[in-house]
């Protein structure tokens, strides 16, 4: 479900900058190599436009928000999933403050004793 939503809202972003792109507010931008046929007037396109980037701009917020609240609550697999982790975080050993060893390591062996001898 996260996943079909995230591309919805990845196609309605793509959309909401072509939008902004065409948009034609002083007689310049890429609407003015559209041709010399307008089918709906310089005034009427503008604002076909302008409504389209704020419903598509409605449309991102919403996904947004119903993409957040189903990653929120989830289900029974990211449940599952969090305990699973929470149980392998508890049986792993925690290092020592002092010495950074694991806490449940048996201590070092001493060093054997240096040889004196001259040869």
């Amino acid at each position: 479900m996260v996943t079909f939503l995230i591309i919805l809202l990845i196609i309605v972003c793509v959309a909401l900058g072509l939008f902004v792109l065409i948009q034609n507010p002083k007689g310049g931008g890429l609407a003015a190599g559209a041709g010399s046929s307008n089918m709906f007037g310089v005034q009427r396109t503008g604002d076909v436009l302008e409504k389209g980037s704020w419903i598509l701009l409605t449309l991102i917020v919403v996904l947004t928000l119903g993409i957040t609240t189903v990653a929120k609550t989830g289900g029974s697999a990211t449940a599952v999933g969090n305990s699973a982790i929470q149980e392998r975080l508890d049986k792993t050993p925690s290092p020592s403050p002092i010495g950074g060893a694991l806490n449940n390591s048996k201590p070092a062996a001493p060093a054997p004793a240096a040889d004196t001898t001259k040869k």
